[in-house]
């Protein structure tokens, strides 16, 4: 966020560039203010390998952010022979998942395909492509990190707010 770039700057940690699912862990520059140091805290989400709350760790640790981990959490991971798997962690964070999905179901079920992936499709996103898009969307985070300002959305009610009665008008 701004308070981390302000303080520790943008070039000092940067993190990985290049996203290719290994283990990375932030060093401390000599000589330098040390790397922004936090921890996770996943409070009651489950921490069962390859859930939601791990590829948002691998994401911060990427971006440059020093936090202890294990690879154990990470798609990939093979607990019997204990070692991870770089590409398929890769594969995950690039929605090859995904990708796999709208072609398996593109070719059992058009009719599912499009309810499932209706908004894909009217963007213009085919499975080939969905590797790009996240790419595109890593450089534009790398780009401009700072958050969007949320634009103020106003709503107006369907049905007229009614008045409030007086005790009078109530008793009536």
């Amino acid at each position: 966020s701004s308070g981390i770039n302000a303080e520790y700057g943008d070039s000092l940690y940067v993190g990985v560039t290049d996203v290719n699912g290994e283990e990375y862990h932030v060093e401390s520059v000599d000589g330098e203010k040390g790397a922004f140091r936090c921890h996770l805290d996943v409070g009651l989400a489950k921490t069962s390998t390859g859930a939601n709350i791990f590829g948002v760790l691998k994401g911060v640790v990427d971006g440059g952010l020093s936090i202890p981990y294990s690879s154990s959490r990470f798609p990939g991971y093979d607990s019997e022979a204990k070692s991870d798997n770089p590409e398929t962690h890769r594969a995950r964070i690039f929605g090859q998942h995904v990708a796999d999905y709208m072609r398996e179901l593109q070719g059992e079920d058009e009719e599912a395909y499009k309810r499932q992936f209706g908004r894909y499709i009217k963007e213009g996103i085919t499975a080939d492509s969905i590797e790009g898009m996240y790419a595109k969307a890593h450089d534009a985070i790398r780009e401009h990190p700072e958050p969007q300002p949320k634009t103020e959305k106003k709503y107006e009610s369907t049905q007229p707010k009614r008045r409030k009665l007086t005790l009078h008008q109530r008793k009536q």
